[in-house]
């Protein structure tokens, strides 16, 4: 049956009734901190001990919680995934060894689904972690260590739904893979091997020699060249800027668009004018074994189109520009 209100809930109300939820679920938080004990840290010491994998279990929303901390875990270093307890009860529990650690989340600690396969994950040898809001709950009693995450209130009016004590939840499963994380030493490089589809693995797994233009593509002439001829290289390559190279080939400085356009006013001869008299010296260089994303805030903060990657003594290794950081999703 669908329930209408008689009464019509203004602007004002329907703020004031979102900030509450906030205020509530900031202070279920906030109460958390009592529980970050000696409980937590042998918590922390078996997930990090475990030769296996971690198992999450948990049912209704507890589970959509659970499902969050596996995922959460297995991206920062700790294998984990998450188990519905009631498919455990019906062959799934074939999937959990003794050498793995399981997590089992219910808020009231009786949760019957959980508990009924809480002595068989016993019986296995399965060390067992109890995230519950009731210390004297009979899943705390099975656990080998219990994580508290009580909570005053349930953000809903009725303290029904749950609300604070899922939040509290997901923020102690945080809570839990950011402390494994720094215990095992996890990298951004080790995050995005985890990571390497979308936006963020490009960001961390792409370095600047897997994007720039190598060999024959790099524009480049000598500084005894003219500016025509300077202008001819920049047509050929495409990239909107050549590099000046002196004798030997070290990159002595770069002419790009911009500076022809700056030149244009000054009526040079551009058949005759050596390229060296109006090209920017000491340009901004990077190194090709940096990350791609490194070379795009260089060139955001120094509001620069192109970059040439140069070895330790300045020799050229190849050339980029914002439209390859696009091409390449960096961007």
């Amino acid at each position: 049956m669908t329930h209408t209100s008689t009464a019509q809930t203004t602007t004002d109300e329907f703020i004031r009734l979102g900030l509450d939820v906030l205020d509530t679920e900031l202070t279920a938080i906030d109460g958390l901190r009592r529980y970050i004990d000696a409980d937590f840290a042998h918590a922390c010491e078996l997930l990090l001990a475990c030769t296996g994998r971690v198992i999450v279990i948990g049912m209704g929303k507890s589970g959509h919680i659970g499902g969050k901390i596996a995922a959460t875990l297995a991206s920062t270093g700790t294998p984990a995934f998450f188990v519905h307890p009631g498919e455990a009860s019906h062959g799934d529990l074939g999937m959990i060894t003794a050498a793995d650690v399981v997590i089992a989340i219910s808020n009231s600690g009786e949760t019957n689904e959980v508990l009924s396969i809480a002595p068989l994950i016993k019986r296995r040898g399965v060390r067992l972690i109890g995230m519950t809001g009731n210390p004297q709950s009979t899943l705390a009693d099975l656990a080998d260590v219990h994580v508290c995450i009580a909570v005053e209130k349930e953000a809903c009016p009725l303290g029904l739904a749950p609300t604070s004590s899922t939040t509290a939840t997901l923020v102690m499963g945080d809570a839990l893979a950011v402390a494994l994380l720094h215990a095992r030493g996890f990298t951004a490089d080790d995050f995005a091997l985890s990571h390497p589809g979308g936006s963020l693995g490009r960001r961390l797994l792409l370095h600047i020699h897997d994007v720039m233009h190598k060999g024959e593509r790099i524009p480049l002439v000598d500084e005894s060249a003219t500016i025509s001829q300077a202008l001819l290289e920049m047509s050929r390559k495409g990239l909107g800027m050549t590099g000046i190279t002196d004798a030997g080939g070290k990159l002595l400085g770069v002419f790009t668009d911009g500076d022809l356009r700056r030149i244009l006013d000054q009526r040079l001869d551009v058949h005759q004018t050596p390229i060296a008299q109006v090209m920017t010296r000491q340009p901004i260089t990077i190194s090709a074994d940096v990350l791609a994303a490194q070379g795009l805030k260089l060139m955001e903060d120094r509001k620069i189109n192109g970059l040439f990657a140069v070895d330790a003594d300045g020799y050229p290794q190849g050339a980029l520009n914002m439209h390859d950081l696009l091409k390449a999703g960096v961007l």
